[in-house]
């Protein structure tokens, strides 16, 4: 039996995301749904990235799309003002249309081809914990998710479970998302999301052409890294006004790719990040219409890694505090109160000749309670800090999805950043 007497019941939102494609799923696909679920996403992910990356010293690397469907899974079962603060903060469409969206976009990512992607969904709840059959059922058909029941006074299993599925949907990636510490018997649920993701380039670099080149880490520090070199035809655009400058490097499956946005500046990283919005949207619509053009381009190989506590981030910088707080309304998941006590998110990237490879993992823990004319060759030379996005983008539906993104201070070829 439940004991109604307790006033702080835990729930943990745990999440994973990898770069994902907008390839034509199999079925059918509400179009509205998808586009509006995607807008909201894109206007979303700017505004955590741009709040994450002012918290981070080194370099980062991290999956707004993934905090995006974990937080969606949430707000599935909140209500009143509880639900409408999700619903301003995450940008989501009406319930229905949100749940339609959601469905279609995990299918498209789960359909793609040419690069292999990922991605699951997993409801772990505490097994006395009474969650609502309608909030199950809604994850299982609209979210893909499965659900097993597992013992959180049990920690270290608990956690080695819950673990375990991490490290599977991420190709061994993403491992030790919660500690046994993080959980007792007060945990009510863990809502998880996992994505893979793992793509070669449609144009690989030559190995032989790595070499060590300078690298700007700021005005005063130039340290030598090893870094690729290929002479292509790419998506390049300049960016006076917001002093950067822009590039796309496609995968495999060429509806996604790699944007890299360098600053004109060596110590340009931060202004950029500021205005991160316009920058972006600058960027993605110039690239959209322009033609490909011969583009040396010189990039630093990098491996990051990065764990966030974002409890802070959201319900204090980004205006999603009742769900942390003890007014939260969570009547759609249980009647047993409950509300967000924590999340957390770990990501993965590592760039090199072939491609790349990235992952991520967020948990969550709720408490009871134009064209171009013979121009000239340009150099895109990534010798400076810069900011990047692994996108999957539908110029034709406007719509692009930052699936990883973060910046790169200092390169390094070790993930212990």
């Amino acid at each position: 039996m439940m004991n109604k007497m307790r006033t702080l019941q835990k729930s943990l939102l745990a999440l994973c995301l990898f770069a994902s494609t907008m390839a034509s799923p199999t079925g059918t696909k509400d179009e509205t749904a998808l586009q509006a679920v995607s807008q909201g996403a894109q206007l979303f992910s700017t505004n955590f990235i741009k709040t994450v990356a002012k918290e981070q010293q080194g370099n980062l690397i991290s999956s707004p799309l993934s905090a995006d469907i974990a937080l969606s899974m949430a707000a599935n079962g909140a209500a009143g003002s509880t639900e409408a603060q999700f619903r301003d903060v995450l940008q989501l469409p009406p319930k229905t249309q949100a749940l339609n969206g959601f469905q279609n976009l995990i299918d498209i990512l789960n359909n793609v081809e040419n690069v292999t992607l990922k991605l699951a969904n997993k409801l772990f709840i505490g097994k006395d914990f009474p969650v609502k059959s309608q909030y199950k059922q809604d994850l299982q058909t609209y979210y893909r998710s499965d659900i097993e029941s597992v013992d959180f006074s049990q920690s270290a299993k608990a956690a080695d479970t819950i673990n375990t599925w991490s490290k599977e949907k991420t190709n061994n990636r993403i491992d030790n998302i919660v500690q046994a510490s993080d959980l007792d018997p007060s945990l009510a649920l863990v809502l998880a999301n996992a994505v893979y993701f793992k793509g070669n380039w449609a144009h690989q670099f030559a190995a032989s052409a790595t070499t060590d080149r300078s690298f700007h880490v700021d005005a005063n520090t130039i340290k030598q890294v090893p870094t690729m070199y290929r002479k292509g035809n790419y998506k390049y655009v300049e960016l006076p006004e917001h002093e950067a400058k822009c590039i796309e490097l496609p995968y495999a499956n060429k509806e996604v790719s790699m944007v890299i946005i360098l600053p004109d500046k060596i110590d340009g990283l931060a202004t950029l990040i500021d205005k991160l919005e316009e920058v972006s949207v600058a960027c993605n619509t110039r690239l959209a219409q322009t033609y490909e053009r011969e583009v040396r381009v010189f990039l630093p190989k990098f491996k990051t890694e990065s764990k966030l506590d974002l409890g802070d981030t959201l319900s204090q910088k980004m205006g999603l505090s009742e769900p942390f707080s003890n007014t939260a309304n969570f009547n759609g998941i249980s009647d047993v109160p409950v509300k967000i006590d924590k999340v957390v998110q770990k990501a993965f990237i590592e760039v090199n000749e072939e491609g790349s490879e990235a992952a991520a993992v967020t948990g969550v823990e709720m408490v009871n309670y134009s064209i171009i004319l013979n121009q000239a060759i340009q150099d895109f030379n990534v010798d400076r800090p810069f900011f990047y996005g692994i996108v999957s983008s539908k110029p034709e539906e406007e719509a692009y999805i930052p699936l990883f993104a973060g910046f790169v201070t200092e390169p390094k070829v070790a993930s212990d950043n």
